[in-house]
């Protein structure tokens, strides 16, 4: 690899990791350790959650069923990604599919 292009390669992904991490539109909830992390997360209406499988081998979903929604066909495997805004307020409880146990709340508020 050229080193010319590892400037912009590290700003990219520190651009990619601040916009993340600052909270302007997208939270950040982590899938590791078969978890969601946070597993409670308040936002405000408008807001999208990016969850990312940060597991080294095993593969989750994203489940609303307390919405009535069919179980996701295609799961997050390590380094997959998975976004959803949120244009109603309210709390929206999901979990993964493949993994019952692993359960998480977005709270929606003005």
């Amino acid at each position: 690899m050229s080193h010319r292009f590892l400037p912009l390669i590290l700003t990219t992904a520190l651009g990619i990791q601040f916009a993340l991490a600052s909270g302007d539109q997208t939270q950040l909830v982590i899938i590791k350790d078969y978890k969601f992390i946070p597993q409670e997360i308040t936002i405000q209406k408008g807001q999208v959650i990016r969850w990312e499988n940060r597991e080294k081998r095993q593969y989750h979903s994203v489940w609303f069923e307390a919405l009535d929604e069919e179980e996701p066909e295609d799961y997050l495997f390590p380094e997959d990604y998975y976004e959803r805004e949120f244009n109603q307020t309210g709390s929206f409880s999901y979990r993964c599919g493949p993994h019952p146990e692993m359960t998480g709340v977005i709270r929606v508020t003005e």
